[in-house]
Parts: C-alpha cells; structure tokens; sequence
C-alpha cells in the first residue's frame, strides 16, 4: 500500500468530513435537542446549492456569498415550516408518524418543483477556486474540498459556541429536557423551538452552497444524505456539536479509505458498519450523556 495514497486518502477524508459536519447540523438540532425527526433536511440543503447556482450563473456570486446574504432568507423559511408542523401535528401530539409524512411530502413537492424548473441536468458554479489545488508535502488538497471544509468548521464552531454561551442557546438545549423549567425563566418553550428549527434550516441552506462548490447537483442528489445525516447524528452523540463535528470526520474518513482502497461501492456500507459497532458499544453515541 502506498504512503502517500494513504495520507491523500486521510486528507480527502478529513476535508470530506468537515462538508458533513455542515451538513448533519441541522439534523443534530432538529433531531437531537428538538426531537423533530426532519426527514426533508437534505432538500433544504439542495435548495441552497440551487440558489447559489442561480445567483452565480445570473450575477456571476461566489458560492459562500450566496449562502451567508441567503441565510437569513432561509432561516426565517424554517421558522414558517415550524409553525406549519407545530399547529397541525405537535401541538396535538400526532408528532410521531404525521409528522414524518409531513415531511416527507415537503420533500416530495420541493424536488418536483426543482424537477419542473430546472430539469434533471446536472448544475455546477463558476469560481476562481474551483479545479485548483496546493500541496503540503506529498498531499495534493483540493480547494473545492478545503472550501466546504472550512465552511464547515467555521459553521459548527458557531452553532456550538452560540448554544453555548447565549441564553437561547442554553434555552434550545434545555426545550426538550424541560419546557416547564424554561416557562419559569420566562421563555416560551415554542418560540424556542421556531428559533432553533430556523437555525438548523438556515445551516442546511449554507451547507448547500458548500455542497455545489464540491461537485454538480441534480434535484434529487439530496437523497444520498438523508441516512448518512440522521447516522452522524446518532454517532455523535444525539444532539451534541461536537460529537456531531467529530462523527462526520470519522466517517469521512472511513468513507474515503474505503473508497480508495475498495471501491465506492463499499464506502456507505462501511460507514454504517461503524455506526452499528459504535452503537452496539456505546448506545448514547460517542459524545452522547
């Protein structure tokens, strides 16, 4: 086996997995602290890889631009899809099964609308950056993957810092533990959860610019990431930034050696074998309580 294959293999699994971790955000919110299974997640990310195509092709925007000036846009998106989810099913406790079709039908109507636009060709951006590389040493690291991995270190080193060391970051991390508690400081546990669903639709949209930066999209790519976002999550620990970041890495990791050394076609097998043998040794996860 050769030595540098092996470092080029790690380093691609590491940049890989730093896309990941801005990918299972979201899903570490959504799912981890506010037990909203959002199975629609990764079409969210597809809609912001579309507008950082649209915005690049017409205006000739950077990718990364596109994704901060339209985090706002699909931040206040998530809140709106909350308050659908919450006054038709969580507020009459049919959250469970309901709640999954609800979903599942926002995916549906989203990649057919995608779909109707766009057509089923692939679209990819323009950026200077784009097909270039640097080397450190005998490893070659492409900037289409050290930009997305960047994006998603700065991505989660935020999310983590603001739930912890904001009082609605603590509140988000406490809303489903004890929404009792969180009346009695004075904080309304369902505009809690319309704040956090918000942040983890806006995240998905910035992972979505990233994601376009690495390699074409198509309207229905978002469904390769439907188990592996919900697995890196559970891997993580539920609900935990940090076991969420450090997760993504290993199975970046384990992904991309797989990849090289056996084929692409074993890679996600792999991936999930992990998970099971982590799950099978530690239930909570790696970073879970």
């Amino acid at each position: 086996m050769s030595y540098d294959l092996l470092l080029n293999a790690v380093a691609a699994g590491l940049l890989l997995g730093g896309f990941y971790a801005a990918v299972s955000l979201g899903i570490s919110v959504a799912f981890g602290l506010l037990d909203v299974v959002n199975i629609a997640h990764p079409v969210f990310v597809i809609l912001g890889a579309y507008a950082a195509y649209v915005m690049n092709a017409r205006f000739g925007w950077d990718p990364v631009l596109t994704g901060l000036v339209f985090t706002p846009v699909f931040y206040l998106l998530g809140m709106a899809v909350y308050r659908v989810y919450y006054a038709s099913f969580e507020r009459k406790g049919e959250e469970a099964l309901r709640g999954l079709v609800f979903f599942f039908g926002i995916m549906f109507i989203v990649e057919v609308l995608l779909i109707l636009v766009y057509g089923v060709d692939y679209r990819l951006v323009e950026a200077p950056y784009i097909g270039e590389s640097f080397h450190l040493g005998p490893v070659s690291i492409a900037y289409r993957l050290f930009v997305p991995f960047l994006g998603g270190v700065l991505l989660a080193g935020g999310v983590y810092l603001f739930l912890g060391n904001t009082f609605f970051g603590r509140a988000i991390q406490g809303v489903s533990q004890d929404s009792l508690a969180l009346r009695l400081m004075g904080a309304d546990p369902i505009r809690i959860k319309t704040i956090a669903f918000g942040i983890a639709i806006a995240t998905a949209s910035l992972a979505g610019s990233l994601l376009i930066i690495i390699g074409p999209v198509e309207p229905s790519i978002g469904r390769e990431y439907i188990g592996r976002v919900f697995a890196i999550a559970v891997l993580g620990g539920m609900g935990s930034i940090g076991g969420t970041f450090a997760a993504s890495l290993i199975l970046g990791v384990v992904e991309s050696l797989t990849s090289t050394f056996y084929g692409p076609s074993w890679s996600t097998a792999v991936s999930f074998g992990v998970l099971l043998l982590v799950l099978a040794l530690r239930p909570a996860g790696l970073f879970g309580r």
